[in-house]
């Protein structure tokens, strides 16, 4: 399937991580599928991503001292491909892996979507176990020991050539037999260790994300994909936008006024890169109740008029919304934010979002219905103290609007 037949709107739903870390279950996803389901899929809402680490069996018993443990307890199957961790997803005891998951999350009318990282099992690697498919090959003879992750010890790279073509096929064909319809690949947007000297593609992975594009292609089945982490380049925008659905802009995301009001200049650089089909990525929204698999449940820190500054940015630019919230646990003004009618119609992937301007103390975006015409303005107060937001149109209208500290309002025009 080629990647400009689907995503034709930025992509919206719920994805485990800001809440469950490494350690969310099967019974919790289908918990915040069901709230989705009952809740918010009317609004567009429809993709539920089990994130990072759903391989691990031992996943989050040594937090907080470490995230991702070393020579971990996965679950594996016999060609070296992850499969998820029983004692978390029971279902999948029978060897189908999440297709039991993703058919309950497909009969709630939703879409099914996982966490993957770039490359191929080094514990495979090691044992040289044989790739499914390919007599005499082995997960060793596609591996590359150079192209590693700095933050995550499970993978090496894969190499481009036709073995290395073939494992991703395989990969993406078991992925597709499951059901999913969304990957988030990591590890493959931005690379973490190899930066200054190394703009060779064999050790960023960016190689990695047309081997999987064109597995995808293979595959039959309308898969979403989703690269991290950030910030993208943006000389590689091109990369991106032939191969991906979705691209991280920036690095993890989190509840800090600091990084939302970078996030202005990062929506700058990439307006001219959203289409259907390419949706520069904004990261997760980290609103609700957060946190709980990092051993601290709590609220997000965002106040309530910088979460209307996120929700509005995001959905002015046109970037996919994913929800880091625990659903079950939404309070009644997280869930009118999320179910308010007017940004989720800027989320149909006819709406074009522009800035108009932007300084150190305020920022104004235009959105336009490419279908009816119909423009709505949202004027940023991005100072620590109430005060106006002014911006002259091209018609030479000066609109000039007092906005709340760190807030926002939205108009027609």
């Amino acid at each position: 399937m080629k990647k400009d037949k689907f995503a034709l709107r930025p992509p919206m739903g719920w994805n485990s991580y800001d809440y469950y870390d490494t350690t969310v279950t099967e019974e919790e996803v289908l918990a915040n599928a069901k709230v989705m389901a009952e809740k918010l899929q009317q609004f567009g809402w429809e993709y539920v991503v089990v994130d990072i680490e759903w391989y691990s069996r031992d996943a989050g018993t040594k937090r907080p001292e470490v995230q991702y443990i070393p020579f971990g307890d996965d679950e594996l199957d016999a060609f070296g491909r992850f499969q998820p961790a029983v004692n978390r997803f029971p279902s999948s005891a029978d060897g189908t892996g999440f297709r039991h998951l993703s058919d309950k999350i497909h009969e709630m009318g939703l879409k099914f979507g996982i966490h993957i990282m770039r490359g191929i099992s080094r514990k495979a690697a090691w044992d040289h176990l044989p790739l499914h498919g390919q007599e005499g090959v082995t997960a060793a003879d596609v591996a590359d020991p150079v192209s590693i992750c700095e933050w995550n010890p499970d993978m090496y790279g894969v190499r481009d050539t036709p073995e290395g073509q073939a494992y991703y096929d395989d990969l993406i064909r078991m992925y597709a037999d499951w059901g999913v319809d969304f990957i988030k690949c990591d590890d493959i947007c931005d690379s973490k260790l190899y930066h200054d000297g190394y703009e060779e593609e064999r050790f960023s992975g960016w190689h990695e994300i047309r081997m999987l594009q064109h597995a995808i292609e293979k595959c039959g089945r309308s898969i979403v994909l989703s690269l991290s982490p950030g910030p993208a380049h943006i000389d590689k925008a091109w990369l991106y936008e032939q191969n991906a659905n979705m691209w991280r802009i920036t690095d993890d995301f989190w509840d800090e006024w600091t990084l939302l009001r970078n996030m202005f200049a990062r929506c700058e650089l990439w307006q001219e890169h959203v289409r259907p089909g390419c949706w520069p990525d904004c990261d997760m929204l980290p609103l609700g109740i957060i946190g709980g698999g990092f051993h601290a449940e709590r609220c997000t820190n965002f106040t309530p008029a910088e979460q209307r500054t996120m929700m509005t940015l995001w959905a002015f630019f046109g970037s996919p919304l994913m929800l880091g919230a625990e659903l079950t646990k939404l309070d009644d003004k997280t869930l009118r934010l999320l179910q308010d009618e007017r940004l989720m119609k800027l989320m149909d992937g006819h709406h074009q979002g522009r800035q108009l301007k932007r300084t150190e103390s305020e920022a104004v975006w235009m959105n336009t219905d490419e279908a009816t015409g119909e423009q709505l303005l949202a004027l940023f107060n991005l100072r620590d103290e109430d005060g106006s937001v002014s911006c002259r149109l091209a018609d030479g209208r000066e609109i000039t609007i007092d906005v709340p500290a760190h807030d926002v309002r939205v108009i027609q025009l």
